[in-house]
């Protein structure tokens, strides 16, 4: 049996990692607010000056730690001393790999905020049979790459399944409503993904395949073909929703970890379960314009950071990792993302997300300290599992529905009545 079964086996409930950071501050910031008093919390980074002044300017007394994210023993001693580790240290197929391999072997669950495909297969192949052996949960893209998707998903899957309406058949998710600013962390990645794809074919081929992070691709069912970055017709979604639609720009992810949810559940949301993303561009005479540039955008964005000279440019414009909008942009900004589906028996289903500030920032920091929390706190209300390398759904489930309910997330599924 795990150490994880004895609440009071290890040193430490949560550890920090990258608390320094942007989101690391707002992590923190969070849990100094949010987390239950006796909650033992440690911040661990690089620079054992920073993580001292955000202690102070916390006011907290949780224990520094310092460590490197290529000291391998250093991570092991910090994975061994807690129940949880959260990282926010990115692009995580740089600096992730031997932190979430740590945490495997020592048996302790980890939370993350990746949206890199490339990085959560290279984990799944090298921790998952591990993980299942030591009963870690390593809970990769715990912020809003893909906590909306994935919950919002397993809510609707939970309606359907209470109302004995059948299975889920075609469901999308739409981004009905979206301000917030772009992570300089997530543009790193995206450039980081890029340049691995354009030297290597298997993952040219892997970043495509809309099973990348399944556990068993040759048993998912032969749906035709998933582009991930096509967008149907508002209509074609559901009678109820108006305007027209763009693709998402973290389509290409989170609809795999959503897919990944549906396998490692023994394709419990249906066999003939099709899932996509797209972003609405409103009902205004302009819409299908506003669709159609932010098509050819992203476009141009991923060519553009492929290319030397155009990266040159870019790299000047676009935001740096570490940099994200001030405190009055966080607050400001907000999300909702609205899952529509039809189920086998005809009926229409929609279920939704919503949460006030920045989604990749304010949000985020939320999902994230919450994910944790709710792996250290709740664990009587875990998915059954022995663990591995799961997802939002898969790893964590109802408790962080509870959790993100509790801290002001609206989450909701139903019937959509004609």
């Amino acid at each position: 049996m795990s150490d994880q079964a004895s609440p009071r086996a290890r040193d430490l409930d949560i550890v920090l990692y990258g608390a320094t950071g942007f989101v690391g501050v707002l992590v923190a910031a969070h849990l100094a607010a949010y987390a239950p008093a006796g909650t033992r919390i440690a911040l661990a980074g690089r620079s054992a000056e920073r993580l001292e002044a955000l202690r102070t300017r916390l006011g907290v007394d949780w224990p520094t730690v310092v460590a490197d994210a290529a000291d391998a023993p250093a991570l092991e001693k910090l994975a061994a001393a807690a129940h949880v580790v959260i990282t926010t240290v990115g692009p995580y197929a740089k600096y992730g790999r031997v932190l979430a391999h740590a945490c495997a072997a020592a048996g302790t669950d980890y939370v993350d905020l990746t949206g890199e495909v490339l990085f959560a297969r290279a984990s799944i192949d090298e921790n998952h049979e591990l993980a299942s052996t030591t009963g870690a949960r390593i809970v990769h893209s715990c912020g809003f790459d893909s906590i909306p998707s994935d919950i919002g998903v397993h809510v609707l899957h939970a309606q359907v399944e209470a109302d004995g309406a059948g299975e889920l058949t075609d469901t999308t998710l739409v981004v009905t409503s979206l301000r917030g600013g772009v992570s300089g962390g997530t543009i790193d990645s995206l450039r980081h993904q890029l340049d691995v794809v354009k030297k290597d074919r298997y993952s040219r081929r892997l970043a495509a395949s809309p099973y990348s992070l399944s556990p068993a691709p040759a048993q998912e069912p032969d749906l035709g073909a998933q582009r991930d970055m096509d967008t149907p017709r508002a209509a074609e979604v559901d009678p109820s929703l108006r305007g027209s639609l763009a693709p998402f720009v973290m389509a290409p992810y989170n609809t795999r970890v959503v897919r990944r949810s549906n396998a490692l559940r023994g394709f419990a949301y249906g066999r003939g379960f099709r899932y996509r993303e797209a972003m609405s561009t409103g009902t205004s005479p302009l819409s299908p314009v506003l669709a159609a540039l932010t098509k050819v955008g992203l476009g141009a964005l991923a060519v553009g950071l492929s290319l030397p000279p155009t990266r040159f440019v870019l790299d000047r414009i676009l935001p740096k990792p570490g940099e994200g909008p001030d405190e009055r942009a966080r607050r400001a900004g907000h999300f909702t993302v609205d899952v529509f589906t039809r189920t086998t028996t005809g009926a229409r289903y929609k279920a939704r997300v919503r949460a006030k500030g920045d989604p990749g920032y304010a949000a985020t920091a939320v999902m994230l300290a919450e994910a944790a929390l709710a792996l250290v706190l709740d664990r009587a209300a875990l998915p059954d599992s022995p663990g591995g390398v799961l997802t939002p759904a898969t790893g964590i489930g109802d408790a962080l529905v509870g959790r993100l309910r509790a801290a002001g997330l609206e989450i909701t599924a139903g019937a959509i009545d004609d």
